[in-house]
């Protein structure tokens, strides 16, 4: 883990996603100046074409770091509902289509899940985070948490299924909890803990 006493180390988060890089921020803490791909402004989207969180997290970790010089992480992370075989999984931000906001990938979710009661929707958040310098992949990271599916949206706060997600042992979605709340115990929060705790830190 970086030293609370050093300098804080720059960190280049491969997205656009201003509420994913909030968070990520938000529980490193002063530990990382963390910054998004604004800081690469000739930076090309990467098409997400892996078949699994740790795939994309990949392209985009290693795609940014040809062209940062310094750290870099992606994060890919998405939804899995039991009922529906895993799905959205690694489609959950282009679920309802490749223009598609949140509002319609839950409205979409919702719809697939009628007739679908009690734990059979049942559901995890799953991420990977992939650590990347000079265009090599350094490292691979994740993080779940279980929750279950409600019949309807509660809450205004987090982002994407947010609003539809219980994790286990509380009453309320994420959308309901508060940052600090979620950050403590999100699927991101615990791929992070893996960042954290990733041996090349020792040697700087």
């Amino acid at each position: 883990m970086p030293d609370t006493d050093s300098p804080a180390i720059p960190l280049l988060v491969s997205t656009r996603n201003a509420h994913k890089v909030g968070e990520i921020r938000a529980i490193l803490g002063s530990r990382f100046l963390v910054c998004d791909l604004s800081a690469l402004p000739d930076m090309p989207d990467i098409e997400e074409t892996g078949e699994t969180f740790e795939e994309n997290a990949g392209l985009k970790a290693v795609a940014a770091s040809g062209r940062f010089d310094g750290w870099v992480i992606a994060d890919d992370s998405g939804l899995e509902v039991d009922a529906l075989g895993g799905a959205p999984g690694v489609r959950s931000a282009r679920y309802a289509g490749k223009q598609s906001d949140d509002q319609a990938n839950n409205f979409l979710l919702l719809r697939n899940l009628e007739g679908v009661r009690g734990k059979a929707r049942s559901a995890r958040f799953r991420c990977v985070i992939v650590l990347a310098k000079a265009g090599e992949k350094l490292g691979a990271f994740s993080g779940a948490v279980e929750g279950t599916i409600i019949n309807a949206p509660k809450g205004t706060g987090g982002f994407g299924y947010d609003p539809l997600f219980v994790p286990d042992g509380h009453c309320e979605t994420f959308a309901q909890l508060g940052a600090e709340t979620k950050n403590s115990l999100s699927h991101r929060a615990r791929a992070l803990e893996g960042l954290l705790g990733w041996s090349g830190w020792s040697a700087l």
